[in-house]
């Protein structure tokens, strides 16, 4: 188990750390057998911040590891983290990617079998459609 509960799954000898994240993989490699999309990679590490010295302490480098990364037949690339839920950490790290790289197209996934296409949907989007849901109830 991780520490945020989840089961660590393996699918052709790669170990994910969630049952959705392994989940995603398997329709990506069916986007990719049905020419969908090009190719695409795992776990690619960004730096957010690098390492500096202060007052005679190391720091670590901040650095953020997306889930996917999309090789589009036109050329685009899109790096997709699949979320379960978000959390401060996650969040905090998602700005300061959005904000050191610009150019590169970030994208928060979740599964979802009542909102989402082919059962995924964006995060946020998962958010505003739950947040809507719960009004109609009240």
């Amino acid at each position: 188990m991780s520490k945020y509960n989840n089961k660590k799954i393996i699918i052709d000898g790669i170990k994910f750390d969630s049952k959705d994240e392994s989940e995603y993989y398997l329709y990506l490699k069916e986007k990719k057998e049905n020419g969908e999309i090009k190719d695409f990679g795992l776990q690619q590490k960004f730096e957010l911040q690098p390492k500096f010295k202060k007052d005679g302490k190391n720091y670590r480098a901040i650095t953020y590891t997306v889930d996917f990364a999309i090789y589009k037949w036109d050329g685009e690339v899109v790096y997709i983290d699949v979320k379960g839920y978000s959390t401060q950490q996650g969040e905090l790290r998602k700005k300061l990617f959005d904000y050191k790289y610009q150019d590169k197209k970030l994208i928060w996934i979740a599964k979802s079998k009542k909102y989402g296409v082919d059962g995924w949907i964006e995060y946020s989007e998962l958010k505003k459609k739950r947040k809507e849901n719960k009004k109609k109830v009240v």
